[in-house]
Protein backbone atom coordinates (compact mmCIF):
# COMPACT_ATOMS: atom_id res chain seq x y z
CA UNK A 1 0.00 0.00 0.00
CA UNK A 2 1.44 3.38 -0.95
CA UNK A 3 2.55 5.80 1.74
CA UNK A 4 0.10 8.52 0.76
CA UNK A 5 -2.81 6.15 1.38
CA UNK A 6 -1.70 5.67 4.96
CA UNK A 7 -0.99 9.28 5.85
CA UNK A 8 -2.84 10.42 8.89
CA UNK A 9 -6.01 12.26 8.00
CA UNK A 10 -5.75 15.96 8.86
CA UNK A 11 -7.82 16.89 11.88
CA UNK A 12 -11.25 18.03 10.78
CA UNK A 13 -13.46 20.53 12.56
CA UNK A 14 -15.98 19.17 15.01
CA UNK A 15 -18.72 17.54 12.98
CA UNK A 16 -22.41 16.85 13.52
CA UNK A 17 -21.43 13.19 14.05
CA UNK A 18 -19.71 14.15 17.31
CA UNK A 19 -22.77 16.13 18.33
CA UNK A 20 -25.04 13.17 17.72
CA UNK A 21 -22.85 10.82 19.71
CA UNK A 22 -22.22 13.32 22.48
CA UNK A 23 -25.84 14.34 22.89
CA UNK A 24 -26.94 10.73 22.93
CA UNK A 25 -24.37 9.96 25.61
CA UNK A 26 -25.66 12.84 27.71
CA UNK A 27 -29.10 11.26 27.71
CA UNK A 28 -27.79 7.76 28.22
CA UNK A 29 -29.80 6.49 25.28
CA UNK A 30 -28.64 4.10 22.58
CA UNK A 31 -30.15 5.93 19.60
CA UNK A 32 -29.44 9.59 20.23
CA UNK A 33 -31.73 12.61 19.95
CA UNK A 34 -32.13 15.16 17.19
CA UNK A 35 -28.94 16.74 15.84
CA UNK A 36 -28.28 19.98 17.70
CA UNK A 37 -25.02 21.25 16.22
CA UNK A 38 -21.29 20.66 16.59
CA UNK A 39 -19.65 19.29 19.71
CA UNK A 40 -18.68 22.10 22.10
CA UNK A 41 -15.76 20.91 24.20
CA UNK A 42 -13.63 18.16 25.73
CA UNK A 43 -16.34 17.02 28.14
CA UNK A 44 -18.83 16.44 25.36
CA UNK A 45 -16.20 14.74 23.21
CA UNK A 46 -15.32 12.46 26.12
CA UNK A 47 -18.99 11.60 26.49
CA UNK A 48 -19.11 10.81 22.79
CA UNK A 49 -16.12 8.52 23.13
CA UNK A 50 -17.79 6.77 26.05
CA UNK A 51 -20.90 6.29 23.97
CA UNK A 52 -18.97 4.66 21.13
CA UNK A 53 -17.74 2.02 23.57
CA UNK A 54 -21.19 1.29 24.96
CA UNK A 55 -22.29 -2.23 24.13
CA UNK A 56 -19.03 -2.86 22.26
CA UNK A 57 -20.21 -0.91 19.22
CA UNK A 58 -17.79 1.21 17.26
CA UNK A 59 -18.50 4.83 16.33
CA UNK A 60 -19.32 4.04 12.71
CA UNK A 61 -21.91 1.41 13.57
CA UNK A 62 -23.54 3.70 16.10
CA UNK A 63 -23.94 6.47 13.50
CA UNK A 64 -25.13 3.90 10.98
CA UNK A 65 -27.87 2.87 13.40
CA UNK A 66 -28.74 6.47 14.18
CA UNK A 67 -29.39 7.39 10.55
CA UNK A 68 -31.00 4.05 9.79
CA UNK A 69 -33.61 4.60 12.49
CA UNK A 70 -34.30 8.36 12.46
CA UNK A 71 -37.30 9.92 10.79
CA UNK A 72 -36.85 12.17 7.77
CA UNK A 73 -37.31 15.38 9.79
CA UNK A 74 -34.23 14.66 11.92
CA UNK A 75 -31.47 15.03 9.34
CA UNK A 76 -30.03 18.47 10.04
CA UNK A 77 -26.59 16.97 10.64
CA UNK A 78 -26.32 15.63 7.08
CA UNK A 79 -24.17 17.61 4.64
CA UNK A 80 -25.95 18.73 1.50
CA UNK A 81 -23.65 19.76 -1.31
CA UNK A 82 -26.41 21.84 -2.88
CA UNK A 83 -25.82 24.21 0.05
CA UNK A 84 -22.26 23.40 1.19
CA UNK A 85 -21.15 24.54 4.62
CA UNK A 86 -17.88 25.26 6.43
CA UNK A 87 -16.50 21.73 6.17
CA UNK A 88 -16.73 21.90 2.35
CA UNK A 89 -14.40 23.63 -0.10
CA UNK A 90 -14.31 24.00 -3.89
CA UNK A 91 -12.17 21.38 -5.60
CA UNK A 92 -10.18 22.11 -8.74
CA UNK A 93 -10.85 20.01 -11.83
CA UNK A 94 -8.63 19.34 -14.83
CA UNK A 95 -10.74 21.23 -17.36
CA UNK A 96 -8.28 20.79 -20.22
CA UNK A 97 -8.25 16.98 -19.84
CA UNK A 98 -11.76 16.54 -21.27
CA UNK A 99 -12.90 18.34 -24.40
CA UNK A 100 -16.38 19.85 -24.41
CA UNK A 101 -17.20 17.50 -27.29
CA UNK A 102 -16.21 14.39 -25.33
CA UNK A 103 -18.12 15.60 -22.28
CA UNK A 104 -21.26 16.06 -24.37
CA UNK A 105 -20.73 12.66 -26.03
CA UNK A 106 -20.84 11.17 -22.52
CA UNK A 107 -24.00 13.13 -21.67
CA UNK A 108 -22.15 15.58 -19.43
CA UNK A 109 -21.96 19.35 -19.30
CA UNK A 110 -18.58 20.86 -20.24
CA UNK A 111 -16.23 20.35 -17.28
CA UNK A 112 -15.84 24.12 -16.93
CA UNK A 113 -19.49 24.23 -15.84
CA UNK A 114 -19.22 21.52 -13.19
CA UNK A 115 -19.12 22.30 -9.50
CA UNK A 116 -16.77 20.07 -7.55
CA UNK A 117 -16.22 19.99 -3.81
CA UNK A 118 -13.76 18.52 -1.35
CA UNK A 119 -14.26 17.79 2.32
CA UNK A 120 -11.93 18.94 5.09
CA UNK A 121 -10.21 15.92 6.61
CA UNK A 122 -10.77 13.71 3.56
CA UNK A 123 -7.98 14.30 1.00
CA UNK A 124 -8.79 12.72 -2.36
CA UNK A 125 -12.56 12.85 -1.88
CA UNK A 126 -14.41 14.76 -4.62
CA UNK A 127 -18.15 15.37 -4.82
CA UNK A 128 -19.68 16.58 -8.10
CA UNK A 129 -23.38 17.55 -7.89
CA UNK A 130 -25.27 16.40 -11.00
CA UNK A 131 -23.10 17.37 -14.00
CA UNK A 132 -25.34 15.54 -16.50
CA UNK A 133 -26.97 17.29 -19.43
CA UNK A 134 -30.79 17.44 -19.36
CA UNK A 135 -32.35 14.08 -20.17
CA UNK A 136 -29.09 12.12 -20.10
CA UNK A 137 -29.63 10.45 -16.74
CA UNK A 138 -32.47 8.52 -18.36
CA UNK A 139 -29.98 6.65 -20.53
CA UNK A 140 -28.05 5.31 -17.54
CA UNK A 141 -31.19 4.33 -15.66
CA UNK A 142 -32.44 2.38 -18.67
CA UNK A 143 -29.06 0.69 -19.13
CA UNK A 144 -29.02 -0.37 -15.47
CA UNK A 145 -32.51 -1.84 -15.69
CA UNK A 146 -32.76 -3.15 -19.25
CA UNK A 147 -29.26 -3.88 -20.60
CA UNK A 148 -26.66 -4.35 -17.87
CA UNK A 149 -28.57 -7.12 -15.99
CA UNK A 150 -28.50 -9.25 -19.15
CA UNK A 151 -26.17 -12.21 -19.54
CA UNK A 152 -23.24 -12.69 -19.50
CA UNK A 153 -23.26 -10.18 -16.61
CA UNK A 154 -23.94 -11.61 -13.16
CA UNK A 155 -26.68 -10.64 -10.68
CA UNK A 156 -27.90 -11.75 -7.25
CA UNK A 157 -30.85 -13.63 -8.77
CA UNK A 158 -28.40 -16.04 -10.43
CA UNK A 159 -27.56 -17.44 -6.99
CA UNK A 160 -30.98 -18.98 -6.41
CA UNK A 161 -32.77 -19.10 -9.76
CA UNK A 162 -32.31 -21.31 -12.82
CA UNK A 163 -30.33 -19.62 -15.62
CA UNK A 164 -33.29 -19.59 -18.00
CA UNK A 165 -35.32 -17.63 -15.44
CA UNK A 166 -32.89 -14.69 -15.36
CA UNK A 167 -32.24 -14.25 -19.08
CA UNK A 168 -34.63 -11.31 -19.58
CA UNK A 169 -35.49 -9.59 -16.31
CA UNK A 170 -36.76 -6.51 -18.15
CA UNK A 171 -39.11 -8.47 -20.40
CA UNK A 172 -40.50 -10.42 -17.46
CA UNK A 173 -41.02 -7.32 -15.31
CA UNK A 174 -42.07 -4.40 -17.50
CA UNK A 175 -45.81 -5.07 -17.65
CA UNK A 176 -45.99 -5.80 -13.93
CA UNK A 177 -44.15 -2.55 -13.17
CA UNK A 178 -46.40 -0.51 -15.47
CA UNK A 179 -49.51 -1.78 -13.73
CA UNK A 180 -48.08 -1.52 -10.25
CA UNK A 181 -50.10 0.52 -7.78
CA UNK A 182 -49.18 1.80 -4.34
CA UNK A 183 -50.20 -1.32 -2.45
CA UNK A 184 -47.34 -2.74 -0.41
CA UNK A 185 -48.66 -6.28 -0.63
CA UNK A 186 -48.31 -6.52 -4.38
CA UNK A 187 -45.72 -9.12 -5.38
CA UNK A 188 -42.41 -7.68 -6.49
CA UNK A 189 -41.28 -8.09 -10.07
CA UNK A 190 -37.90 -9.65 -10.85
CA UNK A 191 -36.44 -6.18 -11.44
CA UNK A 192 -37.62 -5.14 -7.98
CA UNK A 193 -35.89 -8.21 -6.55
CA UNK A 194 -32.63 -7.22 -8.23
CA UNK A 195 -30.02 -6.22 -5.64
CA UNK A 196 -26.72 -6.15 -7.51
CA UNK A 197 -25.16 -6.69 -10.92
CA UNK A 198 -21.44 -7.09 -11.61
CA UNK A 199 -19.69 -6.03 -14.82
CA UNK A 200 -16.25 -6.68 -16.31
CA UNK A 201 -14.18 -8.49 -13.70
CA UNK A 202 -16.91 -10.05 -11.60
CA UNK A 203 -16.49 -9.62 -7.87
CA UNK A 204 -16.53 -12.86 -5.87
CA UNK A 205 -18.61 -12.24 -2.76
CA UNK A 206 -17.16 -15.33 -1.01
CA UNK A 207 -13.44 -14.69 -1.47
CA UNK A 208 -13.80 -10.89 -1.83
CA UNK A 209 -11.50 -11.10 -4.84
CA UNK A 210 -11.49 -10.64 -8.59
CA UNK A 211 -9.97 -13.22 -10.92
CA UNK A 212 -8.82 -13.48 -14.52
CA UNK A 213 -11.09 -16.44 -15.20
CA UNK A 214 -14.31 -14.64 -14.36
CA UNK A 215 -14.45 -11.71 -16.73
CA UNK A 216 -16.86 -10.49 -19.39
CA UNK A 217 -16.62 -7.41 -21.65
CA UNK A 218 -17.17 -4.14 -19.81
CA UNK A 219 -19.95 -1.96 -21.35
CA UNK A 220 -18.31 0.52 -23.74
CA UNK A 221 -20.70 3.39 -22.97
CA UNK A 222 -20.12 3.15 -19.22
CA UNK A 223 -16.37 2.87 -19.77
CA UNK A 224 -16.39 6.09 -21.81
CA UNK A 225 -18.40 7.97 -19.17
CA UNK A 226 -16.05 6.78 -16.44
CA UNK A 227 -12.94 7.74 -18.38
CA UNK A 228 -14.19 11.32 -18.86
CA UNK A 229 -15.09 11.77 -15.17
CA UNK A 230 -11.78 10.26 -14.03
CA UNK A 231 -9.80 12.49 -16.42
CA UNK A 232 -11.64 15.59 -15.21
CA UNK A 233 -10.58 14.67 -11.67
CA UNK A 234 -6.93 14.32 -12.66
CA UNK A 235 -6.80 10.60 -13.47
CA UNK A 236 -6.12 10.41 -17.19
CA UNK A 237 -5.66 6.85 -18.43
CA UNK A 238 -8.19 5.42 -15.97
CA UNK A 239 -9.51 2.06 -17.19
CA UNK A 240 -13.00 0.96 -16.23
CA UNK A 241 -12.44 -2.73 -15.57
CA UNK A 242 -15.08 -3.69 -13.01
CA UNK A 243 -18.46 -2.37 -11.99
CA UNK A 244 -20.86 -3.15 -9.17
CA UNK A 245 -24.38 -1.85 -9.63
CA UNK A 246 -26.50 -1.66 -6.48
CA UNK A 247 -30.29 -1.43 -6.59
CA UNK A 248 -31.89 0.12 -3.50
CA UNK A 249 -35.44 0.53 -2.26
CA UNK A 250 -36.70 2.62 0.65
CA UNK A 251 -36.11 -0.32 3.01
CA UNK A 252 -32.56 -1.01 1.77
CA UNK A 253 -29.15 -0.21 3.19
CA UNK A 254 -25.51 -0.84 2.31
CA UNK A 255 -23.35 -2.30 5.07
CA UNK A 256 -20.13 -0.79 6.42
CA UNK A 257 -17.20 -1.76 4.21
CA UNK A 258 -13.96 -0.76 2.48
CA UNK A 259 -13.39 -1.24 -1.26
CA UNK A 260 -9.96 -2.83 -1.10
CA UNK A 261 -10.23 -5.88 -3.37
CA UNK A 262 -8.83 -4.09 -6.41
CA UNK A 263 -5.12 -4.75 -6.88
CA UNK A 264 -4.41 -1.13 -7.88
CA UNK A 265 -5.44 1.35 -5.17
CA UNK A 266 -3.76 4.28 -6.90
CA UNK A 267 -6.75 4.66 -9.23
CA UNK A 268 -10.03 6.17 -8.00
CA UNK A 269 -13.37 4.61 -7.25
CA UNK A 270 -16.20 6.36 -9.12
CA UNK A 271 -19.78 6.39 -7.85
CA UNK A 272 -22.87 7.51 -9.83
CA UNK A 273 -26.35 7.81 -8.28
CA UNK A 274 -29.77 7.94 -9.94
CA UNK A 275 -33.34 8.09 -8.63
CA UNK A 276 -34.28 8.70 -5.02
CA UNK A 277 -31.81 10.20 -2.53
CA UNK A 278 -29.68 8.53 0.11
CA UNK A 279 -27.49 9.24 3.12
CA UNK A 280 -23.86 8.29 2.58
CA UNK A 281 -21.49 7.84 5.53
CA UNK A 282 -17.77 8.41 4.96
CA UNK A 283 -15.52 7.33 7.81
CA UNK A 284 -11.84 6.73 8.43
CA UNK A 285 -9.28 3.95 8.22
CA UNK A 286 -10.78 2.43 11.37
CA UNK A 287 -14.39 1.90 12.35
CA UNK A 288 -13.72 3.66 15.64
CA UNK A 289 -13.64 6.96 13.72
CA UNK A 290 -17.09 8.58 13.52
CA UNK A 291 -18.15 9.11 9.89
CA UNK A 292 -19.38 12.25 8.17
CA UNK A 293 -22.93 12.01 6.77
CA UNK A 294 -23.89 13.52 3.42
CA UNK A 295 -26.79 13.40 0.99
CA UNK A 296 -26.47 11.89 -2.46
CA UNK A 297 -29.12 12.98 -4.96
CA UNK A 298 -29.94 11.87 -8.47
CA UNK A 299 -27.11 12.61 -10.90
CA UNK A 300 -24.49 13.18 -8.21
CA UNK A 301 -21.01 11.74 -8.74
CA UNK A 302 -18.57 10.87 -5.98
CA UNK A 303 -14.87 10.12 -6.42
CA UNK A 304 -12.78 8.38 -3.76
CA UNK A 305 -9.03 8.57 -4.41
CA UNK A 306 -5.72 8.87 -2.60
CA UNK A 307 -6.22 8.79 1.18
CA UNK A 308 -9.99 8.50 0.79
CA UNK A 309 -9.79 5.46 -1.51
CA UNK A 310 -9.57 2.99 1.40
CA UNK A 311 -11.91 4.59 3.95
CA UNK A 312 -14.87 2.86 5.53
CA UNK A 313 -18.22 3.92 4.10
CA UNK A 314 -21.87 2.85 4.05
CA UNK A 315 -25.41 3.82 3.05
CA UNK A 316 -27.80 3.53 6.01
CA UNK A 317 -30.85 5.14 4.41
CA UNK A 318 -32.62 5.71 1.13
CA UNK A 319 -34.93 8.74 1.24
CA UNK A 320 -37.56 10.33 -1.00
CA UNK A 321 -35.98 13.05 -3.10
CA UNK A 322 -36.05 16.48 -1.37
CA UNK A 323 -38.42 18.02 -3.94
CA UNK A 324 -41.29 15.92 -2.58
CA UNK A 325 -42.27 14.72 -6.07
CA UNK A 326 -42.49 11.15 -7.37
CA UNK A 327 -39.22 11.70 -9.24
CA UNK A 328 -36.62 14.46 -8.93
CA UNK A 329 -37.14 17.09 -11.61
CA UNK A 330 -33.75 16.36 -13.20
CA UNK A 331 -35.20 13.05 -14.39
CA UNK A 332 -38.16 14.72 -16.09
CA UNK A 333 -36.09 16.77 -18.55
CA UNK A 334 -36.35 15.86 -22.21
CA UNK A 335 -33.22 14.71 -24.02
CA UNK A 336 -32.02 17.04 -26.74
CA UNK A 337 -32.72 15.83 -30.27
CA UNK A 338 -29.39 17.31 -31.35
CA UNK A 339 -26.93 14.84 -29.87
CA UNK A 340 -23.28 15.25 -30.88
CA UNK A 341 -21.65 12.93 -33.39
CA UNK A 342 -20.41 9.82 -31.62
CA UNK A 343 -22.69 10.30 -28.60
CA UNK A 344 -23.03 7.24 -26.40
CA UNK A 345 -26.39 8.50 -25.15
CA UNK A 346 -29.46 6.84 -26.66
CA UNK A 347 -33.01 8.15 -26.67
CA UNK A 348 -35.35 6.14 -24.46
CA UNK A 349 -38.76 5.34 -25.84
CA UNK A 350 -41.75 6.63 -23.91
CA UNK A 351 -42.69 3.02 -23.22
CA UNK A 352 -39.28 2.18 -21.75
CA UNK A 353 -39.08 5.33 -19.68
CA UNK A 354 -42.54 4.70 -18.25
CA UNK A 355 -41.21 1.44 -16.81
CA UNK A 356 -38.01 3.07 -15.53
CA UNK A 357 -39.91 5.95 -13.94
CA UNK A 358 -42.27 3.57 -12.16
CA UNK A 359 -39.32 1.66 -10.79
CA UNK A 360 -37.54 4.81 -9.58
CA UNK A 361 -40.54 6.11 -7.65
CA UNK A 362 -39.40 3.93 -4.76
CA UNK A 363 -35.84 3.11 -5.73
CA UNK A 364 -32.28 4.32 -6.19
CA UNK A 365 -29.60 2.95 -8.51
CA UNK A 366 -25.88 3.33 -7.82
CA UNK A 367 -23.03 2.45 -10.20
CA UNK A 368 -19.53 2.07 -8.75
CA UNK A 369 -16.71 1.73 -11.27
CA UNK A 370 -13.17 0.58 -10.51
CA UNK A 371 -9.83 -0.13 -12.16
CA UNK A 372 -8.75 -3.49 -10.83
CA UNK A 373 -5.25 -3.84 -12.30
CA UNK A 374 -2.49 -1.32 -12.93
CA UNK A 375 -1.07 -1.06 -16.45
CA UNK A 376 0.77 -4.32 -17.16
CA UNK A 377 -0.30 -5.92 -13.87
CA UNK A 378 -1.74 -9.45 -13.76
CA UNK A 379 -3.62 -11.48 -11.20
CA UNK A 380 -1.55 -13.70 -8.91
CA UNK A 381 -1.93 -17.40 -9.67
CA UNK A 382 -4.29 -19.13 -7.31
CA UNK A 383 -6.83 -21.92 -7.23
CA UNK A 384 -10.07 -20.11 -7.93
CA UNK A 385 -13.76 -20.72 -7.99
CA UNK A 386 -16.36 -19.96 -10.58
CA UNK A 387 -16.50 -16.49 -9.06
CA UNK A 388 -20.22 -16.27 -8.48
CA UNK A 389 -20.06 -16.75 -4.74
CA UNK A 390 -22.81 -16.13 -2.25
CA UNK A 391 -24.72 -13.03 -1.29
CA UNK A 392 -22.38 -10.36 0.08
CA UNK A 393 -21.78 -10.08 3.81
CA UNK A 394 -22.23 -7.11 6.10
CA UNK A 395 -18.83 -5.59 5.39
CA UNK A 396 -18.77 -6.01 1.62
CA UNK A 397 -20.81 -4.29 -1.06
CA UNK A 398 -23.98 -5.47 0.55
CA UNK A 399 -27.43 -4.16 0.44
CA UNK A 400 -29.93 -5.63 2.84
CA UNK A 401 -33.66 -5.58 2.37
CA UNK A 402 -35.81 -5.78 5.49
CA UNK A 403 -37.94 -8.52 3.96
CA UNK A 404 -34.84 -10.70 3.49
CA UNK A 405 -33.37 -10.45 6.97
CA UNK A 406 -34.60 -13.88 7.96
CA UNK A 407 -32.30 -15.28 5.24
CA UNK A 408 -29.27 -13.01 5.69
CA UNK A 409 -29.25 -10.88 8.86
CA UNK A 410 -27.45 -7.55 8.83
CA UNK A 411 -26.29 -6.48 12.26
CA UNK A 412 -25.89 -2.90 11.08
CA UNK A 413 -29.50 -2.33 10.07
Amino acid sequence: MSKNLLERRPTAPATPAAAILGAAAGRGGRRGPAVRGPARGPAEMAAAAALTREGGEDAFRRLFRFYRQRDASDLRGVLDFSAPGAQVFRSQLSISSVSDQDARRAGLQPVSQWKAYGLNGYPGFIFIPNPFLPGCQQHWVKQCLKLYPQKPNVCNLDLHMAPEKTIDLWGQSKEQLRRKGSGKREPRSLLERLRWVTLGYHYNWDTKKYSANHHTPFPSDLAFLSEQVAAACGFRGFQAQAGILNYYHFDSSLGIHVDESELDHSRPLLSFSFGQSSIFLLGGLKREEAPTAMFMHSGDIMVMSGFSRLLYHAVPRVLPNPEGTALPSCLDHALSSDLPVGSIIEHSSDEDWQVCAKYLQSSRINMTIRQVLAEGQTFPEESGTNGKGQAPSEDSHQQENSTAKKHKPNTDS
